[in-house]
């Protein structure tokens, strides 16, 4: 059937469908629905293709998404890769295949404590979570700096000014990511690679930032990453312990893989 010609219902499904699709970058529901402003009940409508969102509403979530109302046309991923540069023939086999082949095995989606030194403070360290997830081919990490980091800093610390995101892609001897905040503000690249530990549940690599070299700061320094699961409420544990700390209040293992007494090379 063509698009002019499908039914409301038809339009409900595919909506639907995207919005189930879009809402997997969210580890919560319940948070998805209170950011957008939206009552669960009638979100879980949207979501299963009962209900349609007013006008208002819809370019509410189509802004909060940054998509366009083609979500009641066709499907996301033809949205989000019509032109994709990734799956383009000329970085296909260089970057594409990395990027859209990054096992569960390798790397596992859920959420991940991590720690590392500061970058502005040698003598502290930071903190922090984040929520790795699968769609369409990619995967991807999404987080919030520190309110702490970015006032030390002179950063607003709203939650849009906070929040970073990520493309994982696989390499040989572990994962790579690009991550950056909103409007590629600040970026840096991780490596990671799975060290041997009682869960198998730890990897380690480092973090290097995009920036110009400047006197006392660093620009590259080791980085752990603890994955905890799905468990929300570890996550919210772990979420409220976030910020700066000093080497002694890291957990044992962190300590021991971040090598707080050996330069980085």
């Amino acid at each position: 059937m063509s698009i002019a010609r499908r039914s409301p219902s038809e339009l409900r499904s595919m909506f639907g469908s995207n919005l189930r699709s879009l809402a997997q970058a969210y580890p919560s529901i319940s948070e998805l629905s209170r950011q957008l402003g939206i009552n669960r009940t009638q979100f879980n409508r949207y979501l299963s293709g009962e209900s349609f969102p007013r006008p208002d509403v819809l370019a509410r979530i189509c802004h909060f998404f940054d998509v366009d109302a083609r979500v009641l046309l066709e499907p996301v991923e033809n949205l989000a890769h019509g032109n994709d540069p990734l799956g383009g023939p000329f970085l296909k086999d260089y970057v594409g295949d990395g990027v859209r082949n990054v096992p569960e095995s390798l790397f596992p989606s859920g959420f991940y404590r991590f720690s590392r030194r500061s970058f502005l403070d040698q003598g502290r360290y930071v903190l922090g979570l984040v929520w790795v997830f699968r769609r369409d081919e990619g995967t991807f990490i999404r987080g919030f700096e520190a309110r702490a980091a970015m006032h030390s800093q002179g950063l607003p610390m709203t939650r849009d000014a906070r929040e970073f995101r990520g493309l994982v892609m696989r390499q040989e001897d572990g994962v790579g990511a690009v991550i950056s905040r909103r409007g590629t503000m600040t970026g840096s690249y991780n490596f990671l690679n799975r060290v041997t530990s009682f869960e198998n549940n730890y990897w380690v690599g480092y973090v290097a930032r995009t920036m110009r070299e400047t006197a006392g700061t660093e620009r590259v320094v080791r980085m752990v990453y603890e994955h905890l699961g799905h468990d929300f409420g570890l996550a919210k544990a772990a979420s409220r312990s976030g910020g700066y700390c000093a080497v002694e209040d890291l957990l044992p293992f962190h300590q021991r893989l971040l090598q707080p007494d050996e330069a980085f090379a």
